[in-house]
């Protein structure tokens, strides 16, 4: 087994087999009201529809998530003046507020991170994570392994490619 495979097998182990309770806390974000806020946020009315497809989740499913967000006071529901089948949905001042809490939360907890690393080490672990996300970006499972153009071409557009 090259090195290559040593740190796949390494990285899975850490990155998925050990998970903090951070990470799942994120990721149980990326399910529900986190991640709805912050797609609300980013892209403002969005339609239950189009939430579910942000979410990678079924309809129903974002139904019961903006039942208990209304609930909350996090998002409003309205139909669409345009078309009364199509229901709009919106953040309130207080989902704002919510989101953006949770944003300088998880902002805090990987500044102390940060901190404990020193900043020389988050500096080199900041341009790595730069550099494997740009190769992440144009490599794709099952297809054709980029061409070194490709590759540079990643480089000099910043990894910015989707």
């Amino acid at each position: 087994m090259g090195f290559e495979q040593e740190a796949v097998d390494e990285l899975w182990r850490t990155a998925w087999c050990h998970r903090s309770d951070m990470q799942r806390e994120l990721s149980r974000g990326a399910q529900g009201e986190m991640f709805a806020i912050r797609q609300l946020a980013h892209h403002g009315t969005m339609t239950p529809s189009q939430l579910a497809v942000a979410l990678n989740a079924t309809t129903g499913r974002v139904s019961t998530l903006l039942s208990a967000m209304e609930k909350k006071g996090l998002i409003t529901r309205e139909v669409d003046s345009n078309d009364r089948r199509v229901v709009l949905v919106n953040l309130t001042d207080e989902g704002r507020k919510r989101g953006q809490l949770d944003m300088q939360e998880a902002r805090d907890a990987i500044c102390w991170i940060f901190s404990q690393m020193g900043e020389r080490r988050t500096r080199e672990f900041v341009d790595l994570t730069r550099e494997f996300m740009t190769y992440m970006s144009i490599c794709r499972p099952g297809k054709p392994r980029p061409t070194p153009e490709e590759v540079r071409k990643a480089f000099e557009d910043g990894g910015s490619k989707s």
